[in-house]
């Protein structure tokens, strides 16, 4: 499956009718994207919208960032995974992850102690799920969103390669590193176009609030060199700056290509902006800008 070196994050097509949706993935893979990511959350279902997005374009890859593993038992997930890949023939990356405590527990209502082995559990019985339907032409392909050495190997070994959230360019060393050569390392990256520092920072802040009180983030990022510090409500101006990119053009694409330096084979790029809508203009933007 040949996502490309870069591809667009985003929760807002979930916002848009999804007939908008499917428009805005045509017109990203006309502007050059490899793939579209998707979430799940608490909005759309992951391999439904995917088959719904798909419609648009006829290369582009819609990928899910991340299809959780508690929503759905594995014999579901891989029914899906193939319904979708025979439709729409290498064009459907399944990314594949164990969510957050507070989603797994609070929301959902599953045992969350144990999420390493509930990953490798759930691998196996997917591998081994009964399909009696027509087979994808061509093989289905996961990624696993991992963070942390054993997800990592994992990934290496259990699905095509990993798919790193809310990270800065030393993580993807990192995850480089740990993958080895040949697994697909797909690193998200978060933008935002504004010079300003504080109004930049302003609008940073209203994505990194999500993520700065979910364990699985902070004690990653501990391990290159933030500290409690950082882990204010918000993140600390050196978090944000770590993980977002502010600022001009050249600025952000920067950073890009200090994840593409740092062994990112593709960068899966989410414009924060301040309104919901589908930040369009930005999308053609960056288009044009890289490389």
């Amino acid at each position: 499956m040949d996502i490309g070196p870069y591809g667009i994050w985003t929760f807002n097509l979930d916002l848009v009718p999804s007939s908008q949706g499917v428009e805005h993935v045509a017109e990203l893979e006309e502007l050059g994207y490899g793939a579209v990511w998707v979430p799940e959350a608490v909005g759309r279902e992951p391999f439904t919208n995917a088959a719904i997005l798909l419609r648009g374009g006829s290369r582009i890859v819609v990928a899910t960032g991340i299809a959780s593993i508690w929503p759905r038992d594995p014999m579901a997930a891989a029914a899906a995974q193939k319904t979708v890949s025979e439709a729409y023939p290498g064009r459907f990356l399944l990314g594949l992850g164990v969510s957050h405590r507070p989603m797994v527990e609070d929301i959902r209502g599953h045992d969350y102690s144990k999420p390493y082995s509930a990953m490798k559990e759930y691998l196996d019985r997917m591998d081994g799920a009964l399909f009696m339907a027509a087979e994808p032409t061509v093989p289905p392909e996961r990624v696993l969103a991992a963070l942390r050495p054993r997800m990592l190997r994992l990934a290496a070994e259990r699905a095509s390669g990993a798919h790193p959230y809310f990270v800065p360019p030393e993580h993807t060393a990192f995850a480089r590193a740990t993958l080895g050569d040949g697994p697909l390392l797909a690193v998200e990256q978060a933008v935002v176009f504004e010079s300003d520092s504080t109004k930049a920072r302003e609008l940073a802040r209203t994505h990194t609030s999500i993520y700065t009180g979910l364990p699985n983030y902070t004690g990653n990022l501990r391990r290159f060199g933030f500290d409690d510090d950082d882990f204010v409500p918000g993140g600390s101006d050196r978090l944000v700056d770590a993980i977002v990119a502010w600022g001009g053009m050249d600025t952000i694409l920067d950073r890009i290509q200090a994840h593409r330096d740092a062994g990112a084979d593709h960068v899966c790029i989410q414009v924060v902006a301040s309104s919901p809508r589908p930040p369009v203009e930005s999308w053609r933007d960056l288009a044009a800008a890289l490389p």
